[in-house]
C-alpha cells in the first residue's frame, strides 16, 4: 500500500465522518446548547425581574411601614389629647362638686347661725325679762308685753 492511497483513504473516511457528524451529530448537541443557552437567558431575565419587584415590594413595604408609623403617631397623639381633655374634665366636675359641697356647708353654717342667733334673742329677751322683774320685783306678764319684748329681741 501506498502511503498516497492511505491518505486519500483516510481524508475521505475522514469527510463522511464529519458529514455524519454534521447530519446527525452536532443537530441535536447544538439544538441542546440552544436551548440551555435559551433557559439560561431565561433564567437571568427572571432574576433580573426578580430583583427589580423585590427592590419595588421593599419600597413599597417602607411606604406602609411610614404610614403605620404615622398612623400610630396620630393615634397616640389623639389618645394622648383625649385623656388629657378626660383630666381637665375631672378637675373641671371635681371644682364644681366642691364649689357645690361648700356652698352646702356655707348655707348650713348661716342656717345655724341664725338659729344660734334667735336662740340667743330668745334667751336674751327671758334674761331680760328676769332682770326686769327683779329689778321691778314685780312680776312681768310676758303675754301682755309681747310686743315690747318682740322689740328689744329684735334690737339685741
Amino acid at each position: 500500500m501506498n502511503i498516497n492511497s492511505t491518505l486519500i483513504g483516510q481524508a475521505i473516511a475522514f469527510a463522511i465522518f464529519v458529514m455524519f457528524c454534521m447530519k446527525f451529530v452536532w443537530p441535536p448537541l447544538i439544538g441542546a446548547i440552544n436551548e440551555r443557552q435559551r433557559k439560561i437567558a431565561e433564567g437571568l431575565n427572571a432574576a433580573e425581574k426578580a430583583k427589580a419587584d423585590l427592590a419595588t415590594a421593599e419600597q413599597d413595604v417602607q411606604q406602609e411601614l411610614d404610614l403605620a408609623k404615622t398612623k400610630a403617631a396620630a393615634l397616640i397623639e389623639q389618645a394622648n389629647k383625649s385623656a388629657n381633655q378626660l383630666v381637665e374634665d375631672a378637675k373641671m366636675q371635681a371644682q364644681v362638686e366642691g364649689e357645690r359641697i361648700r356652698q352646702q356647708a356655707q348655707a348650713s353654717i348661716d342656717q345655724e347661725i341664725n338659729q344660734a342667733r334667735e336662740s340667743l334673742r330668745a334667751q336674751v329677751a327671758e334674761l331680760a325679762v328676769l332682770g326686769a322683774e327683779k329689778i321691778l320685783q314685780d312680776k312681768v306678764d310676758v303675754q301682755k308685753h309681747a310686743s315690747m319684748l318682740d322689740q328689744l329681741a329684735a334690737k339685741l
